[in-house]
């Protein structure tokens, strides 16, 4: 059976499943790692991720995983069950993070093509050493259990029963030819569990038993649930499709729940059977190929594995159950791969384009046409397209929970290291960007965070010298601002040392000649930081001291259109923004002319248009050109002659003038004319064409001609 077991198809489930997992494990684990334990619910909640992902890597045969998995299992069941108290909080903490790491390492390599062969020894070695410590400290005559994969005698205790309880016995029909009937039964499993108080099934090792699967097909799949729903909802979760052939539903008393699962004829309602002697029953489990056998009173329910002991739950803490949620909330999400959505997306910017094309047809300008019911229907398309555009936008926009949690492992990690004890403070979390922003975004906002923890945090020496009795704070925060994403990380550390900055600035030749230092503004001093090679840290170590890295921060944040801005104050702390686009894909452009070539520029960062006199124009001897608009002078750029167009237009006067207003400064840009505002499909400047400064990329326009869209921060510097 095991040659002809195939993984194949469900490897990208699993991947994306047990990636969701993880995230969830880390969340859940980051959140209290400044508590003194975990609580009850988070050690159920991380004991069943690792039951999960051991289950389905044991399936697909990734043993290295299954081990740790099942190691860390064993520490959390025991905690579970024995509550032991002096459990060492944080070393817990690091124990599971660093299986976390493990396996999504393990899976990175089977995502990549490769083997999971990552070797499990030192971590299994550190985790039982750490399961014997705390056993060891528990009560020497309190009983240990042990949490094994083969089931030990076990006794099952039904959780209490409402007025309200149902008990149903399900008999499931598998399709003859239904191909790992074991999986669709653990998948119905697995539905039921958002209604069922009480839920146990036949064969019980449906994840661990490959044969399982031919058992449910010859016998069929069997289930006993205790639920506050009638049994049309069971059967709707259930559901019947091409691998389920037929499914039996009997309601029963509480009684004949008890007596296991011993249906006689599934065809035939069960009978009545007197009620069991004892609440608490032992469950047998069968010794060959699966097989229960047959237990000598009828009162003696299997047991599903994992649920080694099924406690009662508290009285007035009932299950949220589905029937109470909105019905659309069934089936609300389901995964697509990306590279789908970046076709579709490439897509609806071609129908952009299209619409423009039809829209700005030369036919169309023909006089004494009757355009009536054409401009109708072109109303009507328009809002359509614009609607289909805005909800592809949307189902690209994901919330920056995932990426925020990265960073609150990184300042755990890292202030482990360096001994500085840091709140972490999370603020905008559920802020919505596309899923490109992000991936471009990861790397920059990691370095910022680190350089946060490692040159901004005070260690304790330096806090007991300052006198500074606050905690040390780390904050990252998101929000968006005028078609913007502003995420900010801030800490109260030391902030930046202006004379240090411009002593090393002098010391590499970057500052003016004959320029004061106080003629520096603080923007522009905090600017050096981020050329490359530029550090203050006298002292080389893991995470800085190099002089690279925030170079590389700020050209990736430019290479999407967006901005750093730096604001600090000594002994006060640093705050880093990054100003992001919420998009890449489709903006709105004011599209200008000058000569016989089109430009685009974002409609966001012009401030205003003006039409000027040359009266107001100052010419310096150097050929430098400034304005004076409402009694403030501006630094003014010739589009033409920035870019070697010879026959753009000469006056001011005859030509129109757009105020920008980027990362702090203004400038004042000359165009001949302007066309108008349109939605603009970003497309890269091909490979082969040299980069030129000042241009981000291209578009196509209504009549098919190709315009240039600027980059408003390479115009500036």
């Amino acid at each position: 059976m095991a040659e002809e077991f195939s993984t194949e198809g469900m490897l990208d489930i699993y991947l994306y499943e047990n990636e969701q997992l993880l995230e969830q494990l880390q969340e859940i684990v980051l959140e209290q790692k400044d508590a003194d334990c975990f609580d009850e619910d988070s050690i159920n909640e991380i004991f069943r991720t690792m039951h999960t992902i051991k289950g389905s890597s044991g399936i697909m045969m990734f043993d290295n995983i299954t081990a740790v998995a099942h190691k860390l299992e064993d520490i959390f069941y025991f905690l579970r069950e024995s509550h032991p108290e002096h459990v060492p909080h944080l070393k817990l903490v690091e124990h599971v993070l660093d299986v976390a790491d493990f396996i999504s390492g393990e899976m990175d390599k089977i995502r990549n093509g490769s083997s999971a062969d990552g070797d499990p020894a030192g971590i299994l070695k550190r985790l039982n050493s750490f399961l014997e410590t705390i056993k060891k400290g528990a009560d020497e005559d309190a009983e240990v259990p042990e949490n094994v994969h083969e089931e030990p005698k076990q006794f099952y205790i039904a959780p209490v029963a409402t007025e309200a309880s149902h008990f149903y016995k399900v008999y499931i029909t598998f399709s003859p030819d239904t191909v790992m009937a074991n999986i669709h039964a653990y998948k119905i499993v697995y539905a039921l569990k958002e209604v069922a108080e009480d839920l146990l099934y036949y064969p019980e090792d449906i994840l661990s038993d490959e044969e399982s699967g031919e058992n449910i097909l010859k016998e069929g799949f069997r289930m006993l649930i205790q639920a506050q729903c009638p049994e049309e909802e069971i059967r709707e979760l259930i559901g019947i499709g091409y691998d389920i052939k037929q499914v039996d539903i009997y309601e029963c008393k509480a009684e004949e729940f008890l007596q296991g699962f011993d249906f006689g004829d599934p065809t035939a309602p069960p009978q009545t059977s007197p009620a069991p002697e004892a609440e608490t029953t032992e469950a047998k489990t069968g010794e060959e190929g699966g097989q229960a056998e047959e237990a000598p009173k009828p009162q003696k329910p299997q047991i599903a594995p994992g649920d080694f002991v099924i406690q009662s739950k508290e009285p007035g803490k009932h299950k949220k159950l589905a029937k109470d949620k909105h019905k659309n909330e069934k089936a609300a999400f389901i995964s697509v791969n990306v590279t789908k959505m970046d076709q579709l997306m490439d897509l609806i910017g071609e129908l952009v384009i299209s619409e423009s094309v039809v829209l700005q047809n030369p036919d169309l300008k023909v006089p004494g046409l009757n355009l009536t019911n054409f401009n109708k229907a072109a109303a009507q398309m328009s809002k359509i397209s614009t609607d289909l555009q805005n909800v592809i936008m949307s189902m690209r926009m994901v919330p920056l929970t995932n990426l925020f949690q990265k960073m609150n492992r990184i300042v755990f990690d890292v202030s482990r290291k360096l001994d500085k004890d840091i709140d972490f403070v999370m603020v905008g979390e559920h802020t919505e960007v596309d899923k490109n922003i992000i991936e471009n975004i990861s790397d920059p906002l990691m370095h910022l965070v680190r350089n946060a923890v490692d040159h901004g945090i005070e260690t304790k020496e330096e806090l007991a010298e300052s006198g500074k009795k606050e905690k040390s704070k780390v904050t990252l925060s998101a929000r968006t601002e005028a078609g913007k994403v502003w995420i900010s990380v801030a800490d109260n550390g030391k902030g930046l040392d202006r004379e240090k900055i411009l002593a090393k600035a002098r010391k590499q030749k970057l500052l003016e000649d004959g320029k004061a230092d106080s003629e520096y503004t603080d923007r522009e001093v905090f600017q050096f930081i981020t050329l490359p090679g530029f550090s203050t840290n006298e002292k080389v170590t893991e995470y800085s001291g190099r002089g690279v890295g925030m170079d590389v921060v700020v050209q990736n944040i430019q290479a999407i259109g967006g901005a750093l801005e730096i604001e600090s104050m000594a002994g006060f702390g640093t705050t880093m923004t990054l100003k992001i686009p919420l998009t890449l894909a489709i903006i709105d452009g004011i599209v200008m002319e000058t000569e016989d070539s089109s430009f685009v520029v974002e409609t966001g960062v012009i401030k205003e248009f003006v039409s000027v006199r040359e009266n107001m124009m100052i010419h310096e001897p150097n050929g430098e050109e400034f304005i004076m608009i409402r009694g403030e002078c501006y630094p003014v750029l010739r589009l033409g002659e920035w870019y070697g167009l010879k026959k753009c237009t000469k006056s001011v006067e005859d030509g129109m003038m757009l105020i920008f207003e980027v990362e702090g400064k203004t400038v004042c840009l000359f165009v001949d004319r302007l066309i108008g505002k349109q939605e603009i499909v970003v497309k890269p400047i091909p490979s082969y064409i040299k980069k030129v400064k000042g241009l981000s990329g291209c578009t196509q326009l209504g009549d098919g001609s190709i315009a240039l869209i600027l980059d408003p921060v390479g115009l500036i510097e």
